[in-house]
């Protein structure tokens, strides 16, 4: 056989399985299915270890579902659109289709060279034409419905990327692609009704959970954000109007001594007119613009000032003063609150801040409130107090009462809101699917017809290298006609969002030649998808918007399914100490000397290793995949990245480690050597084995739990880094064994051969390469990727003996191997003769004996 040669090998197997088809699949309904999927790539550069150890993940389960039997969908795609691949065109100053498709031929290469059993022939980019013109459908249809929409509205603006943020994608007060600070602009952009199944989004969420990550599903519980109360009216008796605020707290509602509006609304302005400080307001307004993240976030002091009007409590009629205050946004609730500083801390500081009463009205059972001693809202639970003929009830009861006796008096309603806001799916970039609308000077905003689709984005567009979209300057792109009625009209110029065409991929995956947007036969067989793996990243955004369009898609009527991903693994990172000198700052680690100092430009400072983390070129810690394929071959990159960490755990990178599971393979390589021709002709039955004792039988039960143990680890639980350390235990006491076996017995060559055997089938899943070179030249039947999961003797899963306990009157004296299923009375004549038993039993007579068959024997004595 020669020594192990990866490279060679890899090769070999790959040119195989591409040229066989050997991953490609098609729907079958009389076959159980199995649909794995990891999150596709943006195709905006290479593959880093982030990529590899989350494809790594998938393609283990895909195997081993392959090996069981399953029809198994695993494909593979590019999330092609969007600011990642536009902003790397940019800065590399070429055309983002050029850029795009050449990193999509790159990466795939990369991932072919891994081995991962793909189905390429349902290869997607998002970018194509063939993909986006349903989207388009999809938009223009959901428009229709109702569930899209144009308004004018305060956005989430990144100047750096010239484009506007969905709420969702702005993290800390900053862009989650460039990190820059995020600003707010008002502006027209389109939107997707989200909002409308928020309900159902929220409520569905208990049908995941033991599938998702705990984790995953409470940030979009608490994202959704649904609040139960009531919509209060309020009378201004200087307008002449009611204004209705929402609050979770009409138990509270005799504690509001003033009333908050948003600087944005209508009755702040009209006041503001009508009192003559609109100059004030407008000011304030646009302040509370530019500090809007960071009022959202809880950072910003509490401000605001009186409008010198007042409103009439709807129960007391007395008169609270209306006050505009920057913590009041006009898109959440009504953009107006009444104001409860006993009870809430953002109103107490407020008040505190502009001397407004505070007023105590709900009393904790273990202390009495004073307003004038109080440093802090209390926001609990307690008995209403000052609050007319409600007090004496507990809260949970006046919230209640309180409600009902506003709709009796038509003072007020129940009313339950969230948290979440509609999708903006806007964005002022070229490098996107374009927004199937056009404007008509008669017909107004008119969708393209189906028909016409795909809108298509011109690719001979020049692009502006500051980020700003080249469309609204195209003629040819934006001059064309109505419709409706024929006449001249205007393209629109903004293009989808990312995300739009990552919500719907993974139902395309299913049929993606097909002429319609799904053939039905396809989806509904392979929809759901069985097993989603990807970051946590995408918690909120990617798997809340997925979520979302497929009960759209199901309401349209394209799918039957509610939920797209019925189970959910969040693989942890890849992570890597850093090293970094006091005068170049971060280096690479081939940059340190073994004494620890920097050997860039001959520097000689002591360098300082930080704590592992999350891998990133600017931190100089990233590994190259194509360098550690190179150097030790994929089989051991796969290796080493199941092993080292459970796959939900963040996963420290081992030069070490991946140098330990390289000698493995090794090792493994010259073990078949060694023994390959020995056994390549060797068939073997089950009876060939009913006579085997002594190490033979003990190898034989080490093999067979090995089997069972790996089918767990690796089937149910994906504890893939145990059933691999299973594997390794087995083949250490393998060769040991070998030592006490008499191989010229044909009996112990056929046990041999069924270890060998065996020993691939475990391992092909994770190092399929070398798995299938073994397996051919042990003669084994077809393909090994094409080849069944090994079966287990569940007989042969108990070790044919235990440790038997002895107790004297309950009390554990002695202990003695045995062999399992024995019976009471030949226990009890061997324990008898142990000397240690035997001088506790001396001048004591035996009353009773209390035997547990296979664990333990109590005498009971006198």
């Amino acid at each position: 056989m020669g020594s192990y040669s990866p490279r060679d090998i890899e090769l070999k197997w790959q040119t195989i399985w591409e040229e066989r088809k050997v991953f490609k699949v098609k729907t079958d309904p009389s076959k159980p299915k199995f649909y794995v999927l990891e999150m596709f790539p943006y195709p905006s550069g290479r593959i880093h270890m982030g990529h590899v150890r989350n494809y790594t993940l998938g393609d283990i389960v895909a195997r081993v579902k392959r090996m069981k039997g399953y029809n198994v969908l695993h494909p593979m795609g590019w999330d092609a659109f969007g600011l990642p691949a536009e902003n790397a065109a940019l800065k590399h100053g070429i055309h983002p289709a050029k850029w795009t498709y050449e990193n999509i031929a790159y990466m795939k290469a990369q991932l072919k060279k891994l081995g991962f059993s793909y189905d390429w022939d349902r290869e997607i980019a998002t970018c194509d034409p063939s993909y986006y013109k349903f989207e388009q459908r999809f938009f223009i249809e959901m428009y229709e419905r109702g569930l899209a929409y144009r308004k004018k509205t305060l956005v989430n603006w990144c100047e750096a990327c010239q484009t506007v943020l969905a709420n969702e994608q702005v993290e800390d007060g900053k862009c989650w692609r460039c990190g820059e600070e995020v600003t707010t602009r008002e502006m027209f952009g389109w939107f997707l009704k989200i909002t409308a199944y928020a309900e159902e989004l929220l409520e569905d969420l208990k049908t995941l959970e033991g599938h998702w990550p705990e984790k995953v599903i409470t940030m979009q519980r608490n994202w959704i954000g649904k609040s139960e109360g009531a919509e209060i009216d309020f009378e201004i008796p200087e307008l002449g109007k009611t204004l209705t605020v929402f609050t979770t707290r009409p138990d509270t509602l005799f504690g509001a001594t003033y009333i908050a509006l948003s600087p944005e609304h209508p009755f702040a302005e009209e006041l503001a007119q009508k009192k003559g400080f609109l100059d004030k307001l407008l000011a304030f307004r646009e302040k509370v613009r530019k500090e809007r993240r960071n009022i959202e976030e809880g950072r910003a002091e509490k401000e605001g000032f009186f409008l010198e009007a007042f409103a009439s409590h709807p129960f007391t009629k007395e008169l609270l003063p209306l006050f505009t205050a920057n913590f009041v946004l006009m898109e959440y609730g009504t953009g107006a609150i009444m104001c409860v500083p006993a009870h809430d801390q953002r109103d107490f500081e407020f008040a505190k801040k502009y001397g407004l009463p505070i007023k105590v009205v709900i009393q904790p059972e273990d202390k009495t409130l004073n307003s004038q001693d109080m440093e802090e809202a209390y926001e609990g639970q307690g008995i209403m107090v000052n609050s007319e003929d409600f007090t004496g009830l507990d809260n949970e009861t006046g919230k209640r009462r309180v409600v009902e006796r506003l709709e009796e008096l038509g003072l007020g309603r129940r009313r339950i809101t969230y948290r979440l806001r509609d999708w903006g799916v806007s964005r002022q970039r070229y490098w996107g699917c374009p927004i199937p609308m056009i404007y008509c000077d008669s017909c107004g905003i008119v969708p393209e017809k189906v028909e016409n689709l795909p809108v298509v984005l011109p690719l001979d567009a020049q692009i502006d290298l500051k980020g700003r979209s080249p469309l609204p300057e195209l003629r040819e792109f934006v001059e064309t006609t109505c419709p409706k009625c024929g006449g001249p009209a205007r393209r629109e110029t903004d293009t989808f969002d990312t995300f739009v065409e990552s919500s719907w991929y993974f139902a395309r995956f299913t049929c993606p030649d097909h002429p319609q947007p799904f053939n039905p036969e396809d989806v509904n067989y392979w929809l759901p998808v069985d097993q989603y793996i990807g970051g946590i990243e995408h918690a909120i955004l990617h798997l809340l918007y997925a979520r979302f369009f497929t009960k759209v898609l199901r309401d349209l009527g394209y799918l039957k399914v509610d939920e797209p991903f019925t189970n959910l693994l969040t693989q942890g990172m890849v992570i890597k100490e850093t090293y970094r000198c006091p005068r170049h700052g971060w280096i690479y680690p081939e940059e340190v000397s073994e004494s620890g100092e920097c050997l860039r430009e001959n520097c000689g400072e002591k360098v300082i290793i930080g704590k592992p983390e999350k891998m990133s070129k600017s931190k100089c810690n990233v590994v190259d995949p194509d360098a550690m394929i190179e150097k030790y071959g994929a089989d051991t990159v796969r290796l080493f990245i199941a092993f080292a960490s459970p796959p939900e755990k963040d996963l420290e990178w081992s030069d070490h480690g991946i140098e330990g599971a390289y000698r493995f393979l090794r090792r493994l390589y010259n073990l078949y050597e060694e023994y390959v021709e020995k056994v390549k002709d060797i068939t073997y039955t089950e009876e060939d084995f009913q006579s085997l004792t002594g190490p033979a039988l003990k190898l034989r039960r080490k093999l067979h739990q090995m089997v069972r143990k790996v089918h767990q680890d690796f089937e149910e639980r994906f504890h893939f880094n145990t059933g691999i350390a299973s594997i390794m235990e087995f083949l250490n006491y393998f060769q040991d064994s070998l030592k006490e076996l008499d191989i010229s017995q044909k009996e112990n060559l056929k046990l041999i051969r069924e270890v060998l055997e065996k020993v691939l089938l475990c391992l092909s899943p994770v190092c399929p390469h070398i798995a299938e070179e073994l397996w051919e030249r042990l003669g084994g039947r077809g393909l090994i990727s094409e080849a069944r999961f090994p079966d287990w003797k569940s007989e042969l899963l108990e070790e044919e003996t235990f440790i038997l306990v002895v107790q004297i009157n309950g009390k554990v004296r002695d202990q003695i191997e045995v062999r399992r299923g024995i019976e009471r009375e030949e226990a009890l004549k061997v324990v008898m003769e142990l000397p240690k038993i035997q001088r506790y039993l001396e001048g004591k007579s035996i009353r009773n004996v209390i035997f547990v068959p296979d664990k333990l024997i109590n005498i009971v004595v006198s």
